[in-house]
């Protein structure tokens, strides 16, 4: 139960502070005046403060969607449904959430709206279906579409980081193997020559020079990494600036597609989503624009919709913004002049499904080997810079 932190006035005038538990912050003010006392100022404690903004496991909300949905299919009212999955549920932020939703539901309001609060939990797309499902009367349908949405996310969004995280584990391993051998293993071995008298021959000379540098190397390498970060993010709270970054992001070789997919199958999963529950086709695309990262792609969507609010053809604005696969297009195009977007929607995202596997195969098919490739073409410069000094003292030893 949230703790709130209030201070009051008491009957002889005198300014008064404490801590007290509560479900709600009407029942806090509630405990407050029937102790005799006038509230002055009531707000939550530090601790469940930060537990109203902090981020909640994925897969705590998803376990709590699913459960809310089962629970309402089989009769039972949404304040016990919400009180017992709040029992349940590990994430303390997720159950002080459903606690509160509970509370001001009591108090009259609805679902959606209560929800509304913990925007860091309930975004704009999870509250727009509710209230959609809510208006409807099908609430546990609703619950129950948004746990099969949370779960595709997941999925894709796990393809998604298994296509990129391993090449970058591959590839930072390599640069730590090749930093090693520079600065550890090769100065100690073409000292022993060094002090021989050998002649170092130009190969191993100029690796030499690389390890003396090797740790301003590094250093220089992660300071412009940081700036660069640092300047990435600065800019790109430009709008244009960041339409213009992540439009040059799709332009990346491999990687560019495979973003792109992702992007195309989480719009198309969202347009299904939130038509099936009743939603309009402009604010079901207005939701869709919210959650696509790629910013440049978003403004193709909103300048689709102006046109779709303004009575024009909206699949001409997609078609002219020319970055939405032609599949995707001619689909929704055949979906959009029968009058079936919905069944459309979830072919598109089904097949994008499919690409995104494929495209993730790909990735990984030919970063790996290139990884390899081009990190085994460093190693084995090093190795014969040790070992060309090597035969030629053998040579002379031979003589």
């Amino acid at each position: 139960m949230p703790t709130y932190k209030y201070s009051a006035l008491n009957l002889a005038g005198k300014k008064v502070h404490g801590i007290l538990n509560a479900s709600s912050e009407r029942q806090a003010r509630q405990q407050i005046k029937l102790g005799n006392l006038t509230p002055l100022s009531l707000n939550l404690s530090q601790k469940n403060f930060f537990a109203r903004a902090s981020k909640v496991n994925q897969k705590d909300l998803l376990f709590a969607t699913r459960q809310i949905s089962t629970l309402l299919d089989s009769g039972i009212p949404i304040d016990e449904t919400l009180k017992s999955i709040a029992l349940e549920v590990e994430d303390k932020s997720l159950a002080i959430a459903l606690h509160s939703v509970r509370d001001e539901i009591l108090q009259g309001s609805r679902i959606a709206e209560a929800m509304a609060s913990y925007q860091h939990i309930f975004n704009e797309t999870y509250c727009s279906l509710i209230a959609a499902g809510d208006s409807a009367g099908n609430l546990h349908l609703a619950f129950s579409n948004l746990a099969d949405y949370l779960e595709e996310a997941a999925l894709v969004r796990q393809q998604v980081i298994s296509a990129l995280t391993y090449p970058a584990i591959l590839l930072t391993f390599s640069v730590g193997v090749v930093f090693a051998l520079l600065t550890f293993v090769m100065p100690q071995v073409v000292d022993q020559f060094v002090r021989a008298g050998a002649t170092l021959p130009l190969l191993t000379r100029t690796l030499m020079v690389f390890s003396d540098y090797a740790w301003l190397a590094l250093l220089l390498a992660l300071i412009a990494l940081g700036a660069g970060y640092y300047f990435y993010k600065r800019l790109s709270k430009n709008p244009k600036t960041a339409i213009s970054f992540h439009r040059n992001f799709l332009r990346v070789p491999i990687l560019g597609s495979f973003i792109l997919n992702a992007e195309v199958e989480r719009f198309a999963r969202i347009m299904h989503l939130m038509l099936k529950s009743g939603l309009n086709l402009d604010i079901a695309m207005q939701q869709a624009q919210v959650v696509i990262s790629n910013q440049y792609i978003a403004q193709a969507i909103h300048t689709s919709r102006a046109d779709l609010i303004e009575g024009k053809d909206f699949m001409l604005s997609l078609r002219e913004s020319k970055v939405f696969p032609s599949l995707f297009i001619q689909l929704l195009s055949s979906g959009y002049k029968s009058g079936n977007l919905v069944f459309m929607f979830e072919k598109v995202t089904q097949y994008m499904k499919g690409e995104i596997e494929s495209k993730r195969a790909t990735v990984l098919s030919l970063l790996e080997p290139m990884v390899i490739i081009f990190m085994g073409g460093i190693i084995l410069l090093i190795v014969l810079a040790i070992l060309i000094p090597i035969m030629q003292m053998n040579t002379i030893a031979l003589g």
